[in-house]
């Protein structure tokens, strides 16, 4: 071969080989920056220790382990409150609660309760850990996000799941949020994974044990009353009358909104008058078209019979704002009504969007709050709660002005959401010492929920919210129910307590068989 043959031969090899590495260095440069992409993509997803972003959303879901706000500057004070004394604790003297709150939430309304709670747990926590007497175990609190409208409950359900198994030594879930579909899934999954929950705010009957003779959720407790407990007390403190009340409701409704509705109809049964529906948007903190019907509503409402006076509302706090403001624009204006409601109506107390105009136009409303700071220091009929438990937590506020304790942000307390935070962490680390052996630090994850059907007689917690004595079930018996006015001046006016029992529990507090 000669030597013109040789150079060819070296060139093509040469320009093939030039080809062949070319591809290779491109192959790993596309390879590298696949997966570096990827990686970015991933680490994009995170929001804080044990919270990201799903791939099909936007807000960061799970358990915040450390002082993380989720992106609200509202909550960053009690957040790094928390976030200081989680810091304080020392390894191996400590089990964890998980406070589960809808923290993305963006109705501004649902974010003030939700601040006002996480504070009212908060300070339960400072409590414990701090006035004592050194009992065990200590708590640490950490911050549990199923979504703004709990979608994505699953997630948040198998990060606690772990946390009960692991290090972190979970014993309990507190607060819960509203009685909604994703909420009720949540519960009934925490509990079968034998995981205790504390209910806080949660009221329909059907997310709780003992309706219609079955256990759904075992381990779980509740610090509020049940829907039909609320409306019992509104009864016996309203005299509602069928042939003068109208009921207002949610259809198709939610866990909440259903079980009053049902509770409601009861009250009126033989009205004369068709209950009158309203179908909000799937998510119910949306303003939706229900305006418009709620206007229509209105026109209902003055033709009925002169001595109709009454406006039962099962629905909402969006809702209800609105059908409030359509109120304060009916025909029939010389005519007085009363609205009563359920505890979505303490919502309401600082709303900017409500026409407090309305409540001027002989409108008054009324519902059935959770907690009210008010009423043990105005209310004198005696048993069922105390004004010392009030000053109590009144005192640690001032403290938590400033450090150690605090700040902890804008605080109120007459929504009821900071006394009712409160009073659930009360519970639950009632129930977390009561089954922590004598000598040891933990107590078994599943004895913890066993001791639900023990509090009540001499064993009762004492709330701010009033006595918590729970049945077998773990539902409250013969709890304190605020009636609760919305003001036109602007917030809210507390007028009496009720009981569904009439009256208030006997000193024993033990719920007959």
């Amino acid at each position: 071969m000669g030597s013109r043959a040789v150079r060819w031969l070296r060139d093509v090899w040469q320009i093939r080989l030039y080809r062949y590495v070319a591809l290779l260095v491109v192959a790993a440069l596309v390879a590298g920056l696949f997966f570096g992409i990827r990686a970015l993509a991933r680490e994009d997803r995170s929001c804080a220790a044990g919270v990201e972003r799903p791939k099909d959303g936007t807000e960061c879901v799970g358990v915040a382990t450390t002082a993380y706000d989720f992106g609200r500057d509202r909550f960053r004070d009690v957040v790094r409150a928390i976030g200081r004394e989680n810091d304080r604790l020392k390894p191996g003297s400590y089990v964890t609660v998980a406070l589960m709150l809808p923290f993305t939430a963006s109705n501004p309304s649902t974010v003030s309760d939700i601040l006002h709670e996480a504070q009212g747990v908060y300070l339960a926590q400072w409590q414990a850990n701090h006035s004592s007497n050194g009992q065990a175990p200590a708590i640490r609190l950490v911050l549990a996000n199923p979504g703004a409208t709990g979608d994505h409950w699953e997630h948040m359900v198998d990060q606690l799941e772990r946390m009960a198994k692991g290090a972190d030594r979970l014993r309990a879930v507190v607060g819960v949020g509203m009685s909604t579909d994703n909420n009720k899934a949540a519960v009934q999954e925490l509990t079968r994974r034998g995981i205790p929950v504390v209910g806080s705010s949660i009221t329909a009957d059907d997310l709780a044990n003992g309706h219609k003779g079955t256990d759904p959720f075992p381990g779980l407790a509740r610090v509020a009353p049940t829907n039909t407990d609320q409306a019992r007390a509104l009864a016996s403190f309203a005299k509602v009358s069928a042939g003068k009340a109208l009921l207002v409701y949610d259809k198709p409704g939610d866990p909440y909104t259903r079980t009053l509705q049902s509770s409601f109809a009861k009250l009126i049964e033989g009205s004369p008058y068709e209950p009158q529906p309203f179908t909000p948007p799937a998510d119910r903190s949306q303003e939706g078209t229900t305006a418009n019907t709620f206007r229509q509503i209105t026109h209902l409402v003055c033709d009925t019979s002169p001595g109709t006076d009454t406006i039962l509302f099962a629905g909402r706090h969006t809702q209800l704002r609105q059908f409030i403001n359509a109120l304060g624009g009916r025909g029939c204006q010389d005519r007085r009504f009363t609205l009563l409601t359920g505890d979505e109506g303490s919502y309401l107390t600082h709303e900017k969007d409500l026409d407090r105009g309305a409540l001027k136009r002989n409108l008054s409303v009324r519902y059935t709050s959770l907690a009210h700071p008010d009423a043990w220091l105005r209310d004198t009929t005696g048993g069922g709660g105390s004004a010392k438990d009030t000053r109590a937590l009144t005192g640690l506020l001032t403290s938590a002005e400033r450090e150690p304790v605090g700040p902890l942000g804008p605080v109120a307390l007459d929504d009821g959401q900071l006394i009712i935070g409160y009073d659930a962490m009360l519970l639950a680390v009632h129930g977390i010492r009561e089954a922590t052996p004598d000598g040891r630090v933990v107590p078994p994850l599943a004895d913890v929920g066993l001791q639900w059907p023990q509090v009540k007689g001499s064993l009762r917690v004492n709330g701010v919210s009033g006595w918590i004595c729970l049945d077998v079930h773990g539902n409250p018996y013969d709890k304190a129910v605020p009636i609760v006015e919305l003001t036109a001046e602007g917030g809210s006016r507390f007028v009496r307590i009720a009981w569904p029992e009439g009256k208030p529990p006997g000193k024993e507090c033990l719920p007959p068989s």
